[in-house]
């Protein structure tokens, strides 16, 4: 019979195939590799190291050690102190002296005064000074630098020579700022105020490593801390032993540590800033150097080596992570490995004293995951446009829905499946083609009118539409979603085609007028049995369709329909599986090419009865074709 195209349908096109392990497995390496490399170079920026500082100031400060019970007290310039003294600063020199002996008096191990005696003030005075000092003082020095045009000098500020030539040591007492003004790190000096106060307990300091961390014990005032007119006469304010075998550090300390808007004389940001808004006094900077130095508590950065072994460590876990799927557990692992991260960090600076800052690593890890996530989510979103468009024509809404919602049910490649099928043909279509042959557009406008309510039929009992052979339609159930009453729903469609003709009969009768009219009808066969269903072609087109002896069967069976006197014949499994839905009656043993043994044939008990025919002038009369109660 002529083959007469139907309306055009989209078909499963290559794109629909799942990508494959290995491409997939590509897809996650490659993308961990990308996340590694962009996490590692961003690292080494400015903006990034100062994003790791803030981390080292939130870490640091979360349960900071206890401060050391033998630590140095802070002798304050305060404003108490300016009160009781009455005097402006500078203060003399000698009523410094008064302090220092007053201090060694008192049983001080050692002294710091962290005031700059760069230049001399009246000869009596810094005479009395000199006399004070010895080796357990240490006096501050500074270093300036100077920029000009033709290049940068550095000076260093010295006291002036008759302290230290008493035994005093001078010790830098400047310090390095990070690039956010917040003071982060040892200072770089090997003679710096708090070593050099330290050695003059008898006490080496340890060197400590290029860009070794400071661990802070608090906010501004955690260290003890007295005034200056106490000091000065510490057995009338203070109580016995207060400062016997400890270290002092005179210099200014604001009693109200100054805000960070208000700033402050010799006041420095720190660690604690973010947290309380306070600068911290310098002379309490130098107590929690020379602790620091002195129990070896200052915090060693990770080498860049282990810090990008950590990254590429990250990208790795998350690339074991997604190396199958990605879902909402890719969510949920990657917060995770975040909080594992954070933890490890923290526990590794709080008991290791090691800086090994999470930021890179934790990025890698979630860079690598969402990145992968975001990529398989596109691929489903793809899939599941694909599987619509493939599928919106030839399966009902609400299978093509469930696909859509879940493409890993459809099994592209192929499997075997007890399936249900469907043929259905037009009896004498030649005659009626032939009649037309002068009219192709009308022939083809009048088969599209009988295909649709035969479709409308298979999709509304949950069926598969394979294919449109001319003026046939091939059919199948329980593929590719499952559908236990298969054989029910085949034969419930099958009844609801042959319905379906008498409407559009009546429709052409009108038409014809006076004239005479066409009428068709049609022929349907069903069988089922296991077959083999999945993507049926070549690699450049193919389709999803069922190979198999069941389909075979079900296409005779169409075919002998006008044989027996009824539009429908069913197979004999097809029949044990819907025996208790439908009043079947036995048909004939039948022979059928391909087939040795003769095969039983079933069909509806309302139909049973009707003439055969094979005119397409003359239709199959419709009794009542529901399903038994």
């Amino acid at each position: 019979m002529p083959q007469m195209a139907p309306p055009r349908r989209p078909r499963p096109e290559r794109e629909m195939r799942a990508p494959s392990p290995d491409s997939r497995r590509r897809a996650v390496a490659i993308t961990a590799a990308l996340a590694f490399a962009t996490v590692t170079l961003l690292s080494l920026t400015s903006p990034w190291r100062l994003f790791e500082a803030r981390l080292f100031d939130y870490f640091s400060t979360v349960m900071p050690p206890a401060l050391p019970a033998d630590g140095p007290i802070v002798v304050a310039i305060d404003e108490p102190s300016f009160a009781e003294l009455g005097l402006q600063w500078p203060w003399p020199r000698d009523m410094h002296a008064r302090l220092v002996e007053a201090l060694r008096q008192a049983g001080a191990s050692a002294i710091g005064l962290d005031i700059i005696f760069a230049e001399p003030s009246r000869p009596q005075a810094d005479a009395a000074l000199a006399d004070a000092m010895g080796s357990d003082v240490t006096l501050a020095a500074d270093v300036t630098r100077i920029d000009t045009a033709q290049a940068d000098q550095v000076i260093r500020v010295e006291p002036i020579p008759s302290l230290t030539e008493r035994g005093a040591r001078p010790g830098l007492s400047s310090i390095v700022l990070d690039r956010d003004g917040t003071l982060r790190r040892l200072p770089p000096y090997p003679d710096g105020f708090a070593a050099t106060l330290l050695e003059s307990t008898g006490v080496q300091a340890p060197e400590a490593p290029p860009g070794a961390l400071i661990q802070t014990f608090g906010p501004a005032r955690t260290y003890p801390t007295i005034s200056y007119y106490q000091a000065l006469d510490p057995g009338t304010f203070l109580p016995p032993d207060t400062l016997r075998g400890r270290i002092a550090i005179v210099g200014l300390s604001l009693q109200s540590a100054p805000t960070v808007e208000g700033g402050g004389a010799d006041a420095y940001a720190t660690s604690w800033t973010p947290r309380t808004g306070r600068l911290i006094a310098g002379a309490e900077l130098q107590a929690t150097i020379l602790d620091n130095l002195r129990h070896g508590l200052f915090i060693r950065p990770a080498p860049l080596v282990a810090v990008i072994a950590a990254n590429l460590l990250g990208a790795l876990l998350a690339a074991y992570a997604v190396w199958r799927a990605t879902g909402w557990r890719t969510i949920a692992g990657s917060l995770l490995a975040v909080g594992v991260f954070a933890l490890g960090y923290f526990l590794l600076l709080r008991f290791g004293r090691i800086h090994f800052p999470p930021l890179a690593p934790a990025l890698a890890f979630v860079g690598t995951a969402l990145a992968q996530g975001a990529q398989d989510y596109a691929a489903e979103r793809k899939l599941r446009k694909t599987v619509t468009r493939a599928f919106s024509q030839y399966l009902s809404p609400a299978l093509v829905e469930k696909l859509a919602r879940d493409p890993s049910r459809l099994k592209l490649g192929g499997e075997k499946r007890t399936i249900t099928i469907l043929f259905c043909d037009v009896r004498g279509f030649t005659t009626i083609a032939e009649s037309m042959k002068d009219d192709p557009e009308k022939l083809t406008a009048l088969v599209n009118r009988l295909l649709n309510p035969l479709s409308e039929a298979v999709l509304e009992a949950g069926g598969t539409i394979d294919k449109y052979i001319g003026d046939a339609i091939m059919a199948f159930w329980n593929a590719p979603l499952d559908d236990p009453d298969h054989a029910v729903h085949a034969v419930e469609a099958g009844l609801a085609m042959i319905r379906a003709v008498e409407p559009l009969n009546r429709e052409l009768a009108a038409e014809a007028g006076n004239g005479a009219p066409i009428r068709f009808a049609i022929g349907v066969g069903i069988n089922t049995g296991e077959c083999v269903v999945g993507n049926m072609g070549s690699d450049r087109r193919f389709d999803y369709s069922a190979l198999g002896d069941a389909v075979n069967l079900a296409s005779r069976l169409e075919g002998r329909t006008k044989d027996y006197g009824t539009p429908l014949l069913i197979g004999d499994e097809t029949a044990r599986r819907i025996r208790d839905r439908f009043d079947l009656v036995e048909v004939d043993r039948i022979s059928v090419k391909g087939k040795a043994e003769a095969v039983t044939v079933w069909t509806v008990g309302s139909l049973a009865a009707q003439p055969a025919t094979s005119s397409a002038t003359e239709v199959f009369a419709v009794a009542d074709l529901r399903p038994a109660s």
